[in-house]
């Protein structure tokens, strides 16, 4: 999915876990929405990494906004696209298959242990709709947006599910759209690995996947900044450049005290 370089601002945003408010301030301090979480971000585009739900007060909410804004940015000639997170992922597995548990070799599995023990909100499953439904499974995986190879997970583990961009969204819509447990589990728990750019092997292993999937730097959310560099998550002002300045980390931890980021590209400290 390759988009317009011409596009005159384009920004990223990292995991929101449900804090709809620090979203529309971090959008608003960026000049993409009023106080009230209307978009006035003109032509601007704006790509969301997932992980909108869980461990916060209102993932639903939080859809919500992000597919008015859609709505509101195409009329005015802008952009607002998401892809889906582990989290997504996860919500839709426990609202499908709940506590069925998963065939395995390895112990006792099922999305519902597992969203519990991820910090799933019940307030989350109790407002989705088939409307919700129908428009997450759709959503891609990974993006190629000019030179930034967009992507959830900091993981090789995409290239599992196809040679390119298009295939792996395919295949990963039609896992989505299937009754198959364990096929959703796969994308569950392959999208849960991290950490693939760390390392003094980071920047091999990120342009590895830059030469298989196009772009010069993939930005990702998943795995929280303060983490990787070991310091307080609201001593967090900005995104994580590393692996050589071919990896770029957007999630601050908003649901541990840190920034919700909203991230013009290309960026540079």
């Amino acid at each position: 999915m390759e988009e317009d370089r011409a596009v005159t601002r384009t920004f990223v945003v990292g995991d929101v876990h449900g804090h709809r408010d620090e979203l529309v301030d971090a959008l608003h301090r960026a000049d993409l929405v009023t106080t009230d979480g209307t978009w006035s971000g003109g032509d601007a585009h704006v790509w969301f990494l997932g992980d909108f739900v869980d461990r916060g007060p209102d993932g639903i909410g939080v859809i919500d906004l992000v597919r008015s804004l859609a709505e509101a940015a195409a009329e005015s000639g802008g952009h607002v696209e998401t892809l889906l997170g582990n989290h997504e992922i996860l919500l839709l597995g426990m609202h499908k298959f709940g506590d069925t548990e998963v065939p395995s070799d390895h112990g006792p599995r099922s999305f519902a242990r597992s969203w519990e023990m991820n910090g799933g909100m019940v307030s989350d499953q109790e407002a989705l709709t088939g409307e919700h439904l129908e428009w997450l499974i759709e959503r891609p995986v990974l993006a190629l947006v000019g030179d930034h190879l967009l992507m959830h997970s900091d993981t090789l583990e995409y290239l599992h599910w196809g040679a390119d961009i298009d295939a792996i969204n395919e295949s990963v819509r039609k896992v989505l759209r299937s009754d198959d447990i364990v096929e959703w589990w796969e994308v569950w728990r392959r999208m849960t690995t991290r950490y693939a750019f760390r390392g003094p092997h980071g920047e091999e292993v990120a342009d590895d996947v830059l030469s298989a999937l196009g772009g010069s730097q993939v930005v990702h959310g998943h795995s929280v900044i303060a983490d990787q560099v070991g310091r307080l998550p609201v001593e967090i002002d900005g995104p994580h450049l590393y692996a050589g300045g071919k990896a770029l980390g957007v999630d601050a931890g908003v649901f541990v005290g840190g920034p919700c980021l909203v991230v013009e590209l290309p960026w540079s400290d």
